[in-house]
């Protein structure tokens, strides 16, 4: 067995002891879904079901009366959190008993004062592995990261432990981070609990698996490249991209640390959107530009909230949208996905009028190359520190023909980089002067498959490009996969080879039941006008029965 080995052997066997005995289930369910197993495993009670079934905005609303204690809310996350990390393979570090100490002290801490600590009074948080607890490991998917325990928090966690969140669970990631993919040698493979087959998405698929399942009710991750968005859109669950500066993200653990062209960015996962509005306000509530500096002092504007509603109820929106960014057409259910959306719309007397992407495949290279810019040192560095293998998924990443670029090069490509989204930014003023009206966001695609089959996802050009914009996005789930309308069209011509991998990769039967979703796309720093419409989409959809 090799040293790395045997330090996965460890990890793993340190993982298993942390779920107690009567949590575990006597045998993994048969069949490709898990999806309703937690609630016939016999493990959760008929009052922790109620619990672990609630939107994140009743159970605050509960906790905050007193109506419910933050011990049985947490005891009932931790058990199904347990159960899911037995399905679907999702937790790199769980600590319930340490969840547990901390909501006993905020409901002694309601018993003595009748009032919540704050917003989040109580509730259970899910984390991503790249946020630091003190006293807990971080390896992010790193063999060589084992054994290393954090000193301090991470900003966001400071915030949130101030607003009155319970840690119980750090969830899985891939290795590097960088792939849409949650595979790592030191767990395995994290799958989508609708269906096994299906990836759940990355590189905060840990989080998307663990709250599409429910054992976590609002889950944080970051995005540099769709790693909020996809593994939203899988899950069939709503997730946001931030813009940069609009939430803390100092202090975290990271791949490529300083990389300062395209920021990552910190952001939830929940099943609603008044759960991503309850996650957002509450952080914001602690003023996080108070303790990261590149946090933008901007709180919550409820004024700009009002901006959509109003338009709403007098006359409707105006929104574009497109199905294909003219790199790689969309399988039949998100080309299905991205027209009920427009029509729901329309027929709802919102004004949908096309938008022509702009030179999206030349952003989508850009930030490639910027990914790539020292040439996969820094991650190739933190696998060969171990002797693990790298990750199939990451080979392009890890290509040896990629040459680290100079600091000059690296000038010239942040000059690129502003002068396409002035340019962005120029075509959506022309349109708006061509309609004589405000464009309130853009619906497209962000991915251009439903919930795809492992070892697949072949092109993130529909989510980067977004963050090469910097621009607000919203992910909405729409529907599900369905093999007897979603027929392949035969006689497609792809537009490239990456077209042509995509466009073959699609099998009506393999994806039937897979969730669609779209992302609403607003200008940077949008975060309240983006989250507004696509509330109202979700509302005009009935998005949140599951199949």
């Amino acid at each position: 067995m090799a040293e790395w080995e045997k330090l996965v052997a460890d990890k793993r066997a340190r993982l298993e002891k942390t779920i107690p005995a009567e949590w575990k289930i006597k045998a993994v369910p048969e069949g490709d879904s898990f999806f309703d197993f937690p609630a016939k495993s016999g493990i959760l009670s008929e009052n922790e079901l109620q619990i672990t079934e609630s939107s994140a905005t009743e159970l605050v609303a509960k906790l905050a009366s007193g109506e419910l204690k933050s011990v049985d809310v947490t005891l009932a996350f931790c058990k199904r959190a347990a159960i899911a990390h037995q399905l679907v393979n999702c937790n790199l570090e769980f600590f319930p008993e340490q969840a547990l100490a901390q909501a006993k002290e905020l409901d002694a801490y309601f018993e003595q004062h009748k009032k919540p600590v704050g917003p989040l009074h109580g509730l259970p948080i899910s984390l991503k592995d790249q946020f630091r607890i003190k006293g807990l490991e971080t390896s992010m998917g790193y063999v060589s990261w084992l054994n290393k325990y954090d000193t301090e928090d991470s900003i966001m966690v400071t915030l949130l432990r101030k607003a009155g969140a319970v840690f119980y669970v750090k969830t899985s990631v891939p290795q590097t981070l960088m792939v849409c993919e949650t595979v790592n040698n030191i767990i395995g493979r994290t799958v989508n609990p609708r269906n096994k087959n299906w990836s759940c998405g990355g590189s905060s698929g840990g989080e998307g698996a663990m709250v599409g399942i429910r054992g976590g009710i609002i889950g944080v991750g970051t995005d540099i490249g769709g790693s909020i968005r996809v593994p939203s859109a899988f899950n069939f669950l709503y997730g946001i991209r931030p813009s940069h500066g609009r939430m803390p993200y100092a202090k975290m653990a990271n791949s490529m640390e300083g990389q300062e062209t395209v920021h990552s960015v910190t952001g939830p996962i929940a099943h609603s959107a008044a759960d991503i509005r309850l996650f957002l306000t509450s952080v914001l509530s602690e003023e996080p530009w108070k303790y990261d500096s590149k946090v933008i002092p901007l709180e919550w504007r409820h004024h700009e909230e009002d901006v959509i509603k109003n338009k709403i109820n007098s006359g409707g929106l105006t929104l574009g949208f497109y199905n294909c960014d003219g790199v790689v057409l969309p399988h039949p259910p998100v080309l299905r996905g991205v027209d009920t959306v427009v029509s729901v719309l329309k027929e709802n007397g919102h004004d949908v009028v096309e938008w022509s992407p702009y030179r999206h495949e030349y952003a989508v290279n850009l930030i490639n190359g910027i990914y790539a810019s020292d040439g996969g040192a820094d991650v190739g560095r933190d696998i060969e520190a171990s002797g693990e293998p790298a990750i199939p998924n990451i080979k392009d990443l890890l290509n040896p023909d990629i040459q680290a670029i100079s600091m000059i090069q690296l000038w010239d490509t942040q000059l690129q980089k502003w002068q396409y989204q002035t340019e962005y930014l120029e075509k959506w003023r022309e349109l708006e002067e061509k309609l004589g009206k405000e464009l309130d966001a853009i619906i497209a695609p962000i991915t251009p498959t439903a919930a795809i089959r492992h070892n697949q996802f072949r092109y993130y050009g529909y989510a980067s490009a977004i963050n090469l914009l910097d621009f607000t996005s919203v992910v909405v789930p729409v529907t599900f996969a369905d093999k007897n309308i979603d027929v392949k069209n035969e006689s497609y011509a792809p537009l490239n080879e990456t077209d042509k991998l995509v466009q073959a990769e699609y099998d009506p039967d393999a994806y039937h039941g897979a969730p669609v979703a779209i992302q609403v796309i607003g200008r940077r720093l949008s975060e309240e006008r983006t989250l507004a419409i696509a509330e109202e989409i979700g509302c005009l959809l009935g998005n949140t029965v599951t199949p």
